[in-house]
């Protein structure tokens, strides 16, 4: 069973993470399928950068969000919906 995870980056007290999928019962910072972008809660506002096309397709193919990563996509569906549309 697949999962999109979060897999730890950065310095001590200085997380960063990848926003990943892989096998549920795998490792955290182990071997991933793709990298779908990053999430940096050092920075105010949280930083969060993920290809939104690449989510929607591994979740058709049954990976299953945890719940974190769940709620990163939800934010950043906001973010995308209150942006101004670039000519």
């Amino acid at each position: 069973m697949l999962a999109i995870k979060l897999m730890r980056t950065g310095a001590k007290k200085r997380p960063s993470y990848r926003i990943i999928v892989k096998e549920k019962q795998s490792k955290r910072d182990g071997a991933y399928l793709e990298n779908l972008g990053t999430y940096n809660p050092t920075r105010e506002p949280a930083e969060i950068k993920l290809d939104m096309d690449r989510v929607r397709y591994w979740m058709e193919k049954g990976a299953k969000p945890t719940e974190t990563v769940s709620q990163l996509i939800k934010v950043r569906g906001k973010q995308q919906a209150t942006a101004p549309a670039e000519v």
